[in-house]
């Protein structure tokens, strides 16, 4: 396993954790004060975000991204969140474990991150969006539950 594999992983983990610290199940959905987005849809948006453009993109998984339900949907239980993060797992550690030093290098096959990003960029960008949630979700569960 490679570094940047370890800190998708890692990072995953810790957003496991976190979905499994809430007390209350039903505080994954509910928004407080200025917070526009539930733990829970954060959570769905980082696994469609990493199935998507990891797995679609560089994996060829077939997956199909309904980006818009990511942030619709509601009352998704725990146990199902949490399998989707293991699921997402699964898809990272195959695909890194076939992408080599050269393939970091390559082009990322879509432009949606800027024309002529590398998959080393994309894959620097997408950690960060993922911890950039995470951090959300963790201020969210300390704000509810103290």
């Amino acid at each position: 396993m490679n570094n940047i594999q370890k800190l998708y992983i890692s990072e995953l983990d810790a957003l496991a954790k976190e979905i499994s610290l809430y007390r209350d199940e039903k505080n994954l959905w509910i928004l407080t004060g200025d917070i526009k987005n539930s733990p829970g849809n954060l959570c769905l948006h980082i696994i469609g975000n990493l199935k998507h453009f990891w797995g679609n993109i560089i994996g060829g998984t077939g997956y199909v991204r309904e980006r818009d339900k990511e942030f619709s949907d509601k009352n998704i239980s725990r146990d199902e969140l949490l399998k989707g993060i293991e699921e997402t797992k699964i898809v990272l550690n195959n695909i890194f474990e076939n992408l080599s030093e050269e393939d970091q290098q390559k082009p990322y096959p879509e432009d949606f991150f800027g024309k002529g990003s590398n998959v080393a960029f994309v894959t620097a960008r997408l950690i960060s969006h993922l911890s950039y949630h995470l951090g959300q979700i963790n201020y969210h569960r300390r704000i509810t539950e103290g």
